[in-house]
């Protein structure tokens, strides 16, 4: 669990956010909840992408924290 919130959770929070306001900004033509369903895709694959990206790095972390608990 520690791995899914430490990267790729952020990640497709801050794509979700991104996107979302950049749809509304630059493509009122599209209806709402289509652009909601496209920010919420990117965000999806954001956070699949960077969850096997960094599946060594937040290894690298827990360590870290394993060691300092002992």
């Amino acid at each position: 669990m520690k791995r899914l919130v430490l990267f790729p959770l952020p990640i497709a929070i801050i794509v979700y956010l991104m996107a979302n306001g950049w749809l509304n900004k630059y493509y009122t033509d599209i209806e709402p909840n289509i652009r909601t369903y496209i920010a919420i895709g990117a965000a999806l694959v954001s956070g699949v992408i960077s969850y096997f990206l960094f599946k060594d790095d937040s290894d690298k972390f827990n360590s870290a924290d394993d060691s300092r608990k002992k």
